[in-house]
């Protein structure tokens, strides 16, 4: 069996190459370089020089469409090879936790399993907002920097114009499938992520759903795995990622650093992020690779 970890980055490349670099003793390596990295031809030669296969297709905007396609092109690109089995979905922040052949084996041993972080939609807030909204209402994030001041303002007034006129997508595209949302990183075998790509190509209304809503790349893989019957002794709602939901060195979620070291490595995660190893997580780093 052979695993492919699939990497979706915007930034750092001296990191994500390292990153690369720490998996590839026992992962196929697929890379989508936001096309605002603009590699340079060195960076090039040093991917090639590596053995890591990469892709630079999109302008990722967050909360948008765009990661969605990127990540579809990184798995479509990582399907032409057909001796992959397993599929891991991680950034170009994260960073691995224990051995990498140890992260490789339970995986091995697991091989069946759908690992995702996954909940019904309907009973989510976030910002204060029930996240549904986010799949009932219309948003131009491939086209507005959500991040942006105006963009934060234009999507409180968009929410609140879309609630008081009725809005509703949904009902209008007339999707009968449950909701459900969480980590759009993921572990998945062969079968699962050929399923939702499938799905998706073949049922447009989700897809028409899903492109004009915002963090979409939070919804597609969990509905459309939870919506299939036949996975469901399969799905195990636990993505081995540890991630710190609150401020922290100037970022939310937070960029850990070296005191978060005992809760990561007591955590049972395979993958911890946000990381700046050049930065607040350098000493971490140093920690996690010893370890």
């Amino acid at each position: 069996m052979t695993q492919a970890v699939l990497i979706l980055a915007h930034k750092d490349f001296d990191q994500v190459l390292e990153l690369a670099r720490q998996l590839k003793s026992k992962f196929d390596i697929y890379i989508h370089f936001d096309v605002k990295m603009n590699l340079s031809s060195e960076e090039k030669k040093k991917l090639k020089k590596e053995g890591i296969k990469y892709i630079s297709n999109f302008d990722i905007k967050w909360g948008s469409w765009s990661i969605v396609k990127a990540t579809i092109d990184l798995i479509e690109y990582a399907l032409k090879d057909k001796s992959i089995d397993y599929f891991h979905l991680i950034s170009g922040q994260d960073w691995p936790v224990g051995r990498i052949s140890d992260i490789y084996e339970y995986f091995e041993e697991n091989k069946m399993n759908i690992y995702i972080d996954s909940e019904d939609a309907y009973d989510v807030r976030k910002s204060g907002e029930p996240i549904i909204w986010w799949m009932k209402y219309y948003f131009p994030y491939d086209r507005l920097n959500r991040r942006s001041l105006f963009g934060k303002v234009f999507h409180r007034v968009n929410i609140l114009f879309q609630t008081m006129i009725g809005v509703n997508k949904l009902k209008k595209l007339d999707v009968d499938f449950k909701i459900y949302s969480g980590s759009q990183w993921f572990d998945l075998p062969r079968y699962a992520i050929e399923y939702a790509l499938e799905y998706l190509n073949e049922n447009k209304e989700l897809k028409k759903v899903l492109s004009t809503s915002f963090c979409s790349d939070e919804f597609w893989i969990p509905t459309i795995l939870r919506n299939n019957k036949d996975f469901t002794k399969n799905i195990v709602k636990n993505n081995h990622r540890f991630i710190k939901w609150e401020k922290k060195n100037g970022s939310y979620p937070a960029i850990l650093d070296e005191s978060d070291y005992i809760d990561i490595i007591s955590s049972g995660a395979f993958f911890v992020r946000k990381i700046d190893s050049n930065g607040y997580s350098k000493k971490l780093v140093k920690k996690l690779i010893k370890n």
